[in-house]
């Protein structure tokens, strides 16, 4: 199982912020690339980034940190989303180095939009699904729709998917723990791989998420705890390493 430490760009800036509200943001490195390399060198197999201004914005701003992140990484894959909403942004990041992009918000407005780009670059592309109560969120958190999490999901299980990125937008920041049961519930009934991401906050978090590898939950992204030191790096890595026939009841 992956643990995708997360790296989100404000203004430049590697932040957290909490509950996905751009007015509540704690500043945790003015130089993203260093935080990047810092993750790597802790032996991170991925790095999982966000352009939040480009969320907001609905195209890329924070051009410069990803691409300081790109070359800290050494070759490490980063996954990239926020901002992303047409073929040719896929393009533009996919040829600056982004192993894979991550699509949100046209996955739920231009689904035609996702299966091109599976098409056009197989294995390279995501869909991040934000949801609040089981709500499917978009344009950086700020509209919430009727469609489900779960429905949306399926809507993509033929299209070739890299992956499906499911964040609790309630639990994101706050460190009270992931709501694993509804990724779970989701990865149980895909085929695609599915990422957790909201509310990581302990050791036992990770351990809760990695007992779940049969269900077809296959990483993590965790931030602010990795941030503030509840998790340590190095033990979390140690965790999901351990192979599931040997992992601890």
């Amino acid at each position: 199982m992956i643990l995708f430490p997360a790296i989100d760009l404000k203004d430049g800036q590697c932040v957290r912020l909490l509950r996905g509200d751009m007015d509540q943001a704690t500043v945790f490195n003015d130089r993203p690339g260093d935080q990047a390399r810092v993750f790597v060198e802790a032996g991170c197999r991925w790095l999982h980034v966000v352009d939040l201004n480009g969320a907001f914005a609905g195209r890329p701003v924070n051009e410069a940190a990803v691409e300081g992140i790109l070359a800290a990484a050494g070759g490490v894959p980063v996954q990239l989303g926020g901002g992303i909403r047409s073929l040719e942004t896929v393009a533009f990041w996919l040829d600056k180095g982004v192993a894979r992009v991550i699509l949100g918000t046209v996955a739920l407005t231009d689904p035609d939009l996702v299966r091109r780009a599976c098409r056009d670059f197989p294995g390279r592309v995501a869909v991040g699904i934000d949801a609040r109560d089981g709500r499917v969120a978009v344009e950086g958190w700020a509209t919430t729709s009727e469609v489900t999490a779960l429905d949306l999901a399926l809507r993509f299980e033929d299209a070739g998917v890299a992956a499906i990125i499911h964040t609790d937008i309630d639990r994101d920041g706050v460190l009270k723990g992931p709501n694993l049961k509804a990724t779970a519930a989701i990865a149980g009934r895909l085929t695609t791989p599915v990422i957790l991401s909201g509310g990581i906050a302990s050791l036992e978090d990770v351990r809760a998420v990695a007992n779940h590898r049969r269900s077809g939950i296959v990483g993590l992204i965790s931030g602010r705890a990795l941030y503030d030191g509840r998790i340590d790096l190095a033990q979390a890595l140690a965790v999901l390493s351990v192979p599931e026939e040997s992992a601890p009841c």
